[in-house]
């Protein structure tokens, strides 16, 4: 199963009475397959992951965007506690293209200005090329 890919702009206001959460961090792979986490999610996420850190091979020193290794998140997400959204992460890193899989913090404003590593090139790139260069604030 495959995570479901919602546009950003979808997923605010109330519809049919219902909240819809808006969302605060996005981790995809370079095809564009996504799994997107409100504040609540996001906050258990990087809470039962120590913010990822065993997994990250780049990352903006100014938000919590940054770039992964598909096996080193899998086997931190095998050693974690479970969680809600737990499944879809390892499905996303069993089957992502690529050795990497991305992190998008849409919950802050961020130029990334101060993230210099080759990892904030390979982040821009798949992001331009998935979302076009409108994307990066």
């Amino acid at each position: 199963m495959r995570a479901t890919v919602v546009p950003h702009g979808r997923l605010t206001g109330r519809r049919y009475g219902a909240t819809v959460t808006t969302p605060d961090l996005v981790l995809f792979d370079a095809d564009g397959t996504e799994v997107v986490f409100d504040a609540s999610e996001a906050r258990d996420l990087l809470t039962l992951t120590g913010g990822l850190e065993s997994a990250t091979v780049s990352a903006c020193p100014q938000c919590r965007s940054r770039v992964l290794a598909v096996v080193a998140l899998a086997d931190m997400l095998a050693d974690a506690p479970p969680f809600a959204r737990s499944v879809d992460l390892v499905e996303l890193a069993d089957d992502a293209p690529t050795l990497h899989v991305y992190v998008r913090d849409v919950g802050t404003q961020c130029a990334h200005r101060e993230w210099r590593d080759p990892g904030a090139e390979e982040w821009t790139d798949v992001v331009v090329e998935l979302a076009g260069p409108s994307i990066l604030r």
